[in-house]
């Protein structure tokens, strides 16, 4: 089964501008790219030539007599007779870019010449891929592609469009959701939350309707990773990029989110260890929130970089990480004990992110004043609280009331619980946090 993906309506609007460039679709290994970019090609052209650098190595020769389009064509043509090249009829597929970067350079050839679209796939794996971003400027388009977000895992479970823009209308209106469908959404989020949004793990979910093989689809594709991590951090301390994987959920586990590198190892300093954290991020296997210098706009720039939180780039990773008991009652009685705030805050973190938003922390370090997320508007800096249980907000609304931080108007708590205000504190469920940006966008005029 196809699980229908946000990708899917960015590849129409790509191809129907006439003047559209070769494409890159980066993001962790595993989370369905090829296979989307595949059904789409399927679906629009008459040809489709797919070339995996991993699968069929010989094909990192293309480029032997140049970066040319006809040199490229006339060397694949040769080796592989089959393949037809359409003019207007035909999309080229590189996948597994991160194998072979150099093709990166022959997308201003191809966009030049303009008979043929492509479209290059690879995970964000090493600092082989940057080499990819100083080639053909100006020529290619770029679209980073995460795991499902709670939109896309909800179209897997059979709703359409309307569900999410039904819970888009009542943040609007402010009006909290019947209890019916608040028990249909906190189910369908705690599912969510558990399985997380690898597409393989989402599929055997929704073809066997239980969480029976779960488990094992997530270790395996931890151990993929860890795997990765061996394969493609070269001239780097690959068991120290582990070390620091393995030490995100019991340090989220903790009150104090912030990651400790002492807590690593023996010894262990962020300057020999700043790579091994910048590497996972690359890869896109976690998310780093940065420490706020002071609570203001802009962002960018106003933080320490030796102070932040890490967190898996999907949940569902995080959750497989757990100890056997706790995968135990998180499937059979969905009792998240001690790692309840470390998955809620986690799953906001990751909403934030497949968003569009970088992520931003404070703490204040001569007082109780923390903040869990920032947001901005244009004009507006926006606190964001992630409570385990409904309780007072009370950095919060610090940080709203208090006249050391102009650039703060409002606040937005997530909550087990339903919407609310009060005090200038927008209250939501989780499970509206993927729906955040849409909600201030719309919200600009009247906040």
């Amino acid at each position: 089964m196809y699980l229908k993906r946000k990708i899917d309506l960015f590849l129409e609007e790509w191809k129907k501008d006439a003047d559209h460039k070769p494409l890159i679709v980066k993001g962790p290994r595993q989370i369905g790219k090829t296979e989307s970019i595949k059904r789409f090609g399927e679906l629009h052209y008459d040809n489709v030539i797919e070339i995996n650098f991993v699968e069929e190595p010989k094909y990192k020769t293309i480029t032997a007599d140049g970066y040319k389009t006809n040199d490229i064509i006339k060397i694949i043509s040769r080796m592989d007779p089959s393949k037809k090249f359409e003019e207007g009829k035909t999309l080229i597929f590189f996948d597994e870019l991160q194998e072979f970067p150099e093709i990166a350079t022959a997308l201003k050839f191809f966009k030049i010449d303009g008979r043929f679209d492509v479209i290059c796939s690879g995970s964000m794996l090493g600092i082989n891929y940057r080499r990819i971003e100083s080639n053909s400027v100006g020529y290619k388009t770029d679209y980073e592609m995460y795991s499902l977000d709670f939109e896309e895992f909800i179209w897997a479970k059979g709703y359409d469009n309307s569900f999410a823009e039904d819970m888009l209308t009542n943040m609007l209106e402010l009006k909290p959701f019947s209890q019916p469908m608040l028990d249909i959404c906190n189910s369908l989020f705690m599912d969510y939350c558990i399985l997380g949004g690898m597409p393989a793990v989402v599929r055997e979910y929704i073809q066997k309707g239980t969480f029976e093989g779960s488990l094992a689809t997530q270790q395996q594709l931890l151990a993929d990773y860890r795997e990765d991590i061996r394969k493609y951090a070269e001239g780097m301390d690959q068991a120290r990029i582990i070390n620091v994987f393995n030490q995100i959920p019991p340090q989220l586990s903790k009150d104090n989110k912030k990651f400790q590198i002492s807590k690593v190892a023996s010894g262990a300093r962020f300057k020999d260890y700043r790579g091994c954290i910048e590497w996972l991020n690359d890869a896109g296997m976690t998310n780093i929130c940065y420490c706020l210098s002071f609570p203001e706009l802009p962002l960018k720039g106003n933080y320490d970089e030796t102070k932040y939180k890490l967190y898996f780039a999907d949940t569902g990773m995080l959750v497989a990480m757990l100890d056997e008991e706790a995968q135990e009652d998180l499937r059979a009685n969905k009792n998240l004990g001690v790692y309840k705030g470390a998955l809620y805050e986690n799953i906001v973190a990751e909403a934030l992110k497949k968003s569009g938003y970088d992520l931003y922390y404070y703490k204040r370090e001569d007082s109780t004043l923390e903040e869990d997320f920032f947001v901005r508007t244009a004009n507006n800096l926006i606190p964001v609280e992630v409570k385990a249980t409904n309780g007072k907000a009370k950095s919060l609304r610090t940080l709203i009331q208090n006249d050391r931080y102009p650039d703060i108007r409002y606040g937005i708590k997530f909550i087990h619980g339903n919407i609310g205000y009060s005090d200038n504190v927008y209250t939501f469920p989780y499970f509206c946090a993927f729906l955040l940006k849409r909600y201030l966008k719309e919200q600009k005029n009247n906040l």
